[in-house]
């Protein structure tokens, strides 16, 4: 291990757990180099703090240090590290096989970049292809002109949305001059994406994406208690709903067993919705006027599932209202239920597609407890309709 590594790694071990002002204190008597190294394995909300200490007491921090201490969270800035192997145009095959034979980062290294004295990005040297050159050639002509490169403000989403159908194992960072500030694994790309569609199951219930399983109690409680509160108000909102029919359930008693079948099934239907939505907003797929066929197609899929399961859930409706006697026509209801569970699908359809898409234009996570909202518009639409129904073609 060189003298340089066993350095960063002492710093890192000294800076980590310090205050940001003693910790930039530490860092100000370092070489550049090694600032950006430390700044590069700290989180980002760490080392921008730290940074900004840094830049108070003037310390010398170089174009890489600096933007590694302008990680932005949820941007590509936030998952960048520093780039090792940027070499001039002019340069030759050579210099470069000569450069990795003998340095301690070629392990970590998969393309070599070539940039001028600014540091602007030219192009990208693939190993195999530096191998293969002759060793008098310039590296401006072994190398892919014009190389796809992200941007640090980009956010990670539309990062990860770039880079889906590419696969490469690493990507150029460039500030908006076209300055080549680092790089990004692809693994670190959709790592992020994992993360991110994983955290949505527990957000559409309202856990938050920071708790994990070794969160203590009382701090699960307080993430998790108001949206429980919410949910209750929202509740009350069905309850409501139903109350306004209640001489209805008491004359058709059937009613009050189906509409428990119903409520389910168009929740399931929003929730399949629902998630479809937000994977689509994840991967940055909706944008613009894409949402327009989505809502077309979850609402013929709601009336497909629903004519479906109608069918079934009439047939039921029209045995058990058969054997009870204080019932009305079975047919009715059989009808009533078959025509609610249609109705209902198609709503419950429409609404997993509009809740987080609303929740995104009012600047809201749209994953964050959407399945409260929704099942409170599955539920209210679904029951009202169905106890509409019985009221008016029943009795």
């Amino acid at each position: 291990m060189s003298d340089a590594s066993e350095a960063v790694r002492e710093l890192l071990r000294e800076v980590r757990g310090r205050v940001p002002l003693d910790a930039a204190a530490m860092l100000a008597k370092a070489p550049p180099e090694h600032v950006s190294a430390v700044l590069a394995k700290l989180p980002a909300e760490q080392a921008a703090l730290i940074a900004e200490h840094l830049n108070d007491v003037d310390a010398p921090l170089d174009e890489e240090a600096l933007a590694l201490a302008r990680r932005v969270p949820g941007t590509v800035a936030e998952i960048v590290e520093p780039v090792a192997g940027v070499m001039r145009p002019d340069q030759t095959v050579a210099e470069a096989l000569e450069w990795l034979a003998h340095s301690e980062e070629a392990r970590n290294i998969t393309y070599l970049y070539v940039a001028d004295e600014q540091r602007q990005l030219q192009g990208l040297i693939v190993i195999r292809d530096l191998i293969r050159s002759s060793a008098e050639q310039t590296l401006d002509t072994v190398m892919l002109h014009a190389p796809f490169r992200l941007r640090q403000d980009m956010p990670i989403a539309d990062a990860i949305s770039a880079a889906v159908h590419r696969h490469y194992p690493v990507y150029p960072v460039c500030d908006g001059n076209g300055r080549l500030i680092g790089l990004v694994r692809g693994f670190r790309l959709f790592e992020r994406q994992a993360i991110e569609i994983t955290a949505q199951s527990g957000k559409m219930v309202g856990v938050a994406e920071g708790e994990r399983v070794d969160t203590g109690v009382l701090a699960a409680f307080k993430l998790r208690h108001p949206w429980l509160q919410l949910n209750l108000l929202t509740a009350f909102v069905a309850a409501f709903v139903v109350s306004m029919f209640e001489g209805t359930i008491a004359q058709v008693v059937a009613l009050a067993a189906f509409l428990p079948v119903l409520a389910g099934q168009a929740g399931n239907t929003g929730c399949q919705a629902q998630a479809i939505t937000l994977r689509g907003l994840t991967l940055g797929h909706l944008k613009g006027q894409s949402a327009a066929p989505l809502l077309r197609k979850e609402a013929a899929l709601g009336a497909i599932n629903g004519l479906l399961t109608g069918v079934v859930a009439g047939i039921a409706m029209w045995i058990f209202a058969s054997q009870s006697s204080g019932d009305a026509e079975p047919w009715r209801l059989a009808l009533v239920v078959l025509v609610a569970m249609v109705g209902s699908c198609v709503a419950s359809g429409i609404a997993g597609v509009l809740v987080p898409l609303t929740l995104k234009r009012l600047g809201a996570d749209p994953a964050t407890a959407s399945t409260i909202f929704l099942t409170t518009a599955t539920d209210v639409v679904g029951m009202g309709m169905m106890l509409f129904l019985a009221t008016s073609f029943v009795l």
